[in-house]
C-alpha cells in the first residue's frame, strides 16, 4: 500500500508542478491510462506467442504465474499479519 501512495504523492507533485508553469500535461489521464495498459498486455503478448510457437501448452496455472504478477504487481493483502502476531519481545540470547 505504501507503494501506491508513494506514486499518488509523486503524481499529485508533478501536477502541482505542471500548474504553477502553467503546462498541461501531455496526454488526457485516460488515454494516458489506456496506453499503460497497452503496453503492459503487449508485454505480455510476446511471451504468450513464443510459448504457442513453441508448441508447450498455455494453462490457467502458467498464465497466473508469468502474466497476472507482472500486469498486476503484488497487491495489497490487508494487514500485516507476521508483525501483529506478537509484541516486540527480546529473545532469550538478548537478554544475557
Amino acid at each position: 500500500m505504501k507503494m501506491y501512495l508513494l506514486s499518488l504523492g509523486a503524481g499529485l507533485l508533478v501536477g502541482a508542478i505542471y500548474a504553477l508553469l502553467n503546462v498541461r500535461s501531455p496526454a488526457p489521464p485516460v488515454v494516458a491510462l489506456v496506453g499503460l495498459l497497452g503496453i503492459l498486455l503487449g508485454e505480455q503478448a510476446v511471451p504468450f506467442a513464443k510459448r504457442l510457437m513453441s508448441g508447450s501448452p498455455v494453462n490457467v496455472s502458467w498464465f497466473h504465474s508469468r502474466c497476472v504478477p507482472h500486469v498486476f504487481g503484488k497487491l495489497p493483502t490487508g494487514a500485516d499479519h507476521s508483525h501483529a502476531a506478537a509484541p516486540d519481545q527480546l529473545s532469550k540470547r538478548e537478554l544475557t
